[in-house]
């Protein structure tokens, strides 16, 4: 997969080598081409000094081929922008915004652009929304056999009831999460753009329900 990155400071550099270890391609873009060095001299990816929201920095990128895009930078607007732009003008599904302000974290999501605040930043919470099969146990019970996950959902599912999801999965929605707060979910509870599903189920359908959750519904 290949993968663009804006912004090439402490959390940006560290998300760029764990995405290439992954074994994915990704491209750093920074305005400051000396910010390139926090990638190392191991780093084999593209770096693109060039402003992030800019359409010809993105292409130089190849944000064309992107399977998702990350805005990390130092500024909300600047990242919030980045992330519209990656989505609504090149089409990338996968997108996430760092922001600074947890207050503008509902605007935000109603843009249908996932956030992860820089107080609860971790690089779990930022791959999950990244890279394919990112699936991430959140909490696993003493034996290890059952987990909540955080589980990535095809859009094609937006307007979906919770119990066709937990039908098609095998699994429990544990909660899910809508601009920002937790939610416990009824039968009738429908999925909205920019919910983060919290799925309960055995380690070992963990596979399973990804795949069925990242192609359409059935009788889609």
């Amino acid at each position: 997969m290949h993968f663009v990155i804006m912004g090439c400071g402490r959390v940006g550099a560290s998300l760029a080598r764990a995405i290439e270890r992954a074994g994915h391609e990704v491209a750093v873009i920074d305005q400051d081409e000396s910010a390139f060095r926090r990638l190392g001299t191991s780093f084999e990816g593209r770096t693109v000094t060039g402003v992030g929201f800019d359409r010809d920095t993105l292409r130089a990128a190849n944000i064309d081929d992107a399977y998702a895009f990350a805005a990390v930078s130092s500024g909300d607007n600047s990242n919030i922008l980045a992330a519209r732009v990656a989505r609504e003008k090149f089409g990338v599904e996968h997108v996430v915004a760092r922001i600074y302000d947890p207050g503008r974290a509902e605007i935000y999501q109603r843009l249908g652009i996932p956030t992860v605040a820089t107080v609860k930043w971790t690089s779990d919470q930022m791959l999950r929304r990244l890279l394919p099969q990112g699936h991430v146990p959140e909490f696993t019970d003493p034996s290890g056999r059952v987990v909540i996950a955080e589980m990535p959902i095809a859009s094609s599912w937006i307007g979906r009831r919770v119990a066709e999801i937990e039908a098609a999965t095998g699994g429990r929605l544990a909660y899910l999460t809508r601009l920002g707060d937790g939610l416990l979910p009824g039968d009738d509870t429908v999925y909205q753009e920019g919910d983060l599903l919290h799925l309960a189920l055995r380690r070992e359908d963990l596979s399973a329900a990804e795949r069925v959750l990242d192609a359409p519904p059935e009788n889609h």
